[in-house]
């Protein structure tokens, strides 16, 4: 039996079917996707094994600060664990100076208020930082205070045993002194807000939100009640025709 399709139809069809093959090919082995998205070409062999960062020292590194801590305490006994005594200061910008904070250290204005040499502050554990200005009387008299409360605790020990000064502290207070954190004797005290809220007499019952939204509803809708308005009247007149 003859062959219904002639040779020139049947390599035509073979060729169709071989490039609809590359074409499927094409796109398992590149994986074309949808729209104009660049070819996915992943990178799979970049040896990242050798670029992972670890942390397995990490208490062991605990351990070594806190043992590096408790040192440095018995090294500067008995003077304060955490250091110098620092001022309250606001922090920087709208945001967020409504807070407190410790500051680098306390101006000079601030020691002259509280009666301190500039030279003497340094070596009794008070910061000083001779750039800082005060911009208002609030925060020169709270830090004046911290440093008058500062003195009040103070206990001063003598630099040799053998020459006791006048400023320095007698025999029973040097027996009652403990190493503390000056932070936790003297913290730093966030402002409570005690503004009573004030009372408004005969207030009206209208707020300027609601008027102002109303007013804008009014406008916007205005266009759309005059021509339902005037289709209403229309309708009526109609109906009494």
């Amino acid at each position: 039996m003859r062959d219904p399709l002639s040779p020139a139809i049947s390599c035509r069809l073979v060729a169709n079917v071989n490039l609809l093959l590359c074409v499927s090919a094409f796109f398992l082995i590149f994986k074309v996707v949808s729209h104009n998205n660049v070819l996915p070409n992943q990178h799979f062999r970049k040896g990242w094994q050798t670029r992972v960062k670890t942390w397995f020292d990490q208490p062991g590194a605990k351990k070594t600060r806190r043992v590096n801590r408790i040192k440095k305490a018995a090294l500067i006994a008995p003077r304060p664990v955490d250091g110098l005594f620092r001022p309250a200061v606001r922090a920087p910008t709208v945001r967020y100076n409504l807070k407190l904070r410790a500051g680098r250290g306390f101006s000079l204005d601030e020691l002259k208020a509280a009666g301190i040499n500039r030279k003497e502050a340094r070596t009794i554990g008070i910061s000083v930082d001779h750039r800082r200005k005060n911009r208002s009387v609030e925060g020169l008299e709270s830090n004046a205070a911290r440093l008058a409360e500062y003195k009040s605790k103070l206990i001063l020990f003598p630099r040799k045993l053998n020459r006791v000064k006048k400023a320095d502290s007698d025999k029973a207070t040097l027996a009652t002194a403990t190493q503390v954190t000056v932070s936790t004797v003297l913290p730093i005290v966030q402002d409570v807000n005690t503004d009573a809220r004030r009372k408004i007499d005969g207030t009206p019952t209208a707020t300027a939100y609601h008027t102002i939204r109303m007013a804008r509803s009014d406008k916007k809708l205005k266009g759309k009640r005059e021509a339902r308005a005037k289709a209403a009247a229309e309708e009526e007149k109609a109906k009494n025709k």
